[in-house]
């Protein structure tokens, strides 16, 4: 389950400050969801763009089943999940 992965992940990434400051480091770059599967994968990570993609979708669409009689259009403001990702990994920098 990629869940099981990102968590996996995330805690190599606190343990390992250079996997994390390369992680962060995409953010800034003109494909961040690529870079950061690519920097996933070198570390040892199977995390694939296309999982990485269909998890932040999950997530939304998750949020849209809650809502009271199903809603139809994303809600702005939401967060996507490689933002909540860095936001762990900026975390663990401080």
């Amino acid at each position: 389950m990629f869940q099981h992965k990102l968590e996996k992940l995330l805690n190599d990434a606190k343990n390992n400050a250079d996997l994390r400051k390369q992680l962060i480091k995409t953010k800034n770059s003109s494909e961040p969801m690529k870079e950061f599967c690519d920097i996933c994968q070198s570390f040892g990570h199977e995390i694939y763009l296309g999982e990485l993609f269909a998890y932040g979708q999950d997530m939304n669409d998750s949020k849209l089943r809650a809502t009271n009689g199903g809603g139809s259009f994303a809600i702005e403001g939401w967060d996507d999940a490689l933002e909540n990702i860095y936001d762990e990994l900026e975390k663990a920098e401080r």
